[in-house]
């Protein structure tokens, strides 16, 4: 399926029972929309800090947690804050996370623009390489590229 490409609000998109975002794998979730979901998801949050201390998140991995039939993809996309994200990790972590998908019979994702934020890379080449993913797959990776807040859109 084509990877699509909207303007909203993607952790207030209802219909959506599958988020994946972009993490660094130094345990910390300070800035962006990673705090929302640290708030969101305290426990994950706690999983996703020891994984991290212990080197079981690494780059290019992914952490998958789900809670009150929400699935939450956590995206091994930097190796810390302090540096940029990785283009090859984004690729293998967002590969990972549709081939995960698949097997648990989801069929839609949102995310948001991963890498190109905090993550410091050219959202061009990011936005791309989601467009590449996605025409490899029959999961929907919902692309919340324009940050509207309140915005929902409709869903495929």
């Amino acid at each position: 399926m084509p990877t699509i490409f909207v303007r909203g609000d993607l952790l207030r998109q209802e219909g959506l029972n599958a988020l994946a975002h972009g993490c660094n794998c130094a345990g910390a979730m300070g800035k962006g929309i990673a705090v929302e979901f640290r708030a969101r998801f305290p426990r994950m949050y706690a999983e996703y800090k020891q994984r991290c201390a212990d080197g079981r998140f690494k780059l290019g991995e992914v952490f998958t947690w789900t809670e009150e039939g929400v699935t939450v993809f956590n995206l091994g996309t930097q190796k810390t804050w302090r540096t940029k994200a990785e283009l090859q990790a984004i690729e293998s972590a967002v590969t990972l996370m549709v081939q995960e998908a698949e097997a648990r019979g989801l069929d839609k994702i949102g995310l948001p623009r991963i890498g190109a934020g905090l993550g410091g890379l050219p959202w061009e080449s990011v936005r791309a390489l989601l467009a590449l993913i996605g025409e490899r797959t029959h999961v929907n990776l919902i692309v919340f590229e324009d940050y509207v807040p309140g915005a929902v859109v409709e869903l495929p």
